[in-house]
């Protein structure tokens, strides 16, 4: 049986303008290639986010190679991936609870169906 997946949900807001809300999902119906590439360098088998408003929800499924200080030291070293995440903060904001300059945030999972106890 193949090892399970590790899996990760953050959140981050968008600015509260139409404008840059549509324009930021134009970008995301079709990422540069350098960037799926990039997530999928730093052990990222799987990338999903969804949108209500101008909150952003992301699902991460990761293998065991992953982890964020490996994903940032490869971002920082992309110039391509840098490029990507300097334009999309311009259509982003940090959600009001984390520390200033912070993007994505974290999630904690707080119930699983599965794991509940009937």
């Amino acid at each position: 049986m193949a090892d399970k997946l590790e899996k990760y949900c953050l959140a981050l807001d968008l600015k509260d303008e139409k404008e840059k809300i549509d324009a930021y999902v134009e970008y995301h119906k079709n990422v540069w290639p350098e960037i799926n590439k990039s997530l999928k360098d730093s052990g990222i088998i799987n990338a999903e986010i969804f949108c209500t408003g101008n909150r952003l929800f992301m699902i991460l499924e990761v293998d065991k190679s992953f982890s964020f200080n490996k994903k940032a030291r490869l971002d920082n070293s992309n110039p391509k991936v840098v490029e990507w995440e300097t334009l999309m903060w311009q259509f982003q904001q940090s959600l009001p609870n984390s520390k200033p300059g912070v993007k994505w945030v974290l999630m904690d999972k707080i119930y699983d169906l599965n794991e509940s106890h009937l």
